[in-house]
């Protein structure tokens, strides 16, 4: 009966986040399909911007499951994109630093696993310390922007370039051009990524013990899980996809900064929460996420295509869906505490 019902609430989260996006959206058509919101680029645009964040969307879904956080993930991304521009920019080859990026997401995605589930320091302790390493590694590799350009890495240029047409949905432009929508790999790896933790979660064992941590530890270590191993994981799994997201993130920005992505783990934190993940562990899903971070850049893309709002305007509408549907979250369990 315990594990219906957390299933019926995590299901009516789920319907509720898509039917906002549905109904954002849609809104977005109505009053401004003169301006091309209707077209299927728009919405391939918002998956384009958002790539790098559904990637690290993903890593943080896997990590409040068991009732931790990471607010490293932002300054992470800094520093791995950082990495990547001063590396090419003296001459070292896109694919031998993307795998240095990604030795760094397992690297320190162990050594804060380590913290947190070994020696079970306080996750936002951990992970602010992480967040200040990482600010501060990137001035020191880097106080300036460093951009990406042809002459940097023609193949890492090329991947940024890429197109990968759309079959369908193509439009004729104020020119009367005809315009094939496209999208960018980014956007590949993002959903495949995506793709993959959702199977994973729902799937395989590891999964399924991230759920149990985050619904009572101490009953998960009584059937004989080992919390603090599975906890380390889910922090290595977390910095490992923003690793991943960074390559993403600067596949778009084509440079680094030590402010980039300043602000981002606050993004992810609201797609996931928006998205159904529970604050408090053992409830979310991966998809509701995905939504999450579809809603959020559906109201960015709304707001610009407007042109005379303020660009604040995105983040107190956030501020106002978060608060919302933390309400519903404790509605929830307030319901389930009361079937206990």
């Amino acid at each position: 009966m315990k594990n219906r019902s957390r299933l019926n609430g995590n299901t009516v989260l789920l319907l509720i986040t898509i039917g906002l996006f549905i109904v954002l959206y849609a809104g977005g058509c109505i009053a401004y399909g003169h301006k091309g919101f209707t077209h299927l680029q728009t919405f391939l645009n918002i998956l384009i911007t958002n790539s790098g964040l559904i990637c690290v969307t993903c890593g943080l879904t896997v990590v409040m499951l068991t009732a931790g956080i990471d607010i490293s993930v932002g300054a992470l991304i800094a520093m791995d994109c950082m990495t990547l521009a001063v590396g090419m920019r003296a001459g070292m080859n896109a694919i031998v630093m993307v795998l240095i990026v990604l030795v760094i997401g397992v690297a320190f995605g162990i050594f804060q696993g380590f913290l947190v589930g070994y020696l079970e320091i306080q996750p936002f302790i951990v992970t602010m310390a992480g967040m200040f390493f990482c600010r501060g590694m990137t001035a020191v590799i880097c106080t300036e922007q460093v951009s990406i350009t042809e002459q940097t890495s023609r193949l890492f240029y090329a991947w940024a370039n890429a197109k990968i047409n759309i079959p369908f949905g193509g439009y004729l432009n104020n020119k009367g051009k005809y315009m094939v929508p496209y999208i960018r790999p980014s956007v590949v790896i993002a959903l495949l990524l995506l793709i993959v933790t959702f199977v994973m979660l729902r799937h395989t064992r590891l999964g399924r013990s991230f759920y149990a941590i985050g619904g009572n530890a101490v009953s998960a270590a009584m059937m004989g899980l080992n919390v603090k191993k599975i906890k380390m994981r889910a922090y290595m799994l977390s910095s490992i996809f923003c690793s991943i997201g960074a390559i993403c993130y600067c596949l778009n920005t084509m440079a680094g900064s030590v402010s980039q992505a300043l602000g981002l783990e606050m993004d992810a934190i609201s797609s996931a929460v928006i998205g159904g993940t529970l604050l408090t562990g053992g409830v979310g899903n991966v998809l509701g996420s995905f939504f999450g971070v579809l809603i959020n850049g559906t109201i960015s893309s709304i707001v610009k295509t407007n042109g005379k709002l303020a660009s604040s305007w995105p983040n107190i509408l956030t501020a106002a869906l978060l608060f919302l549907f933390i309400v519903i979250q404790s509605v929830f369990a307030m319901i389930r505490s009361k079937r206990k």
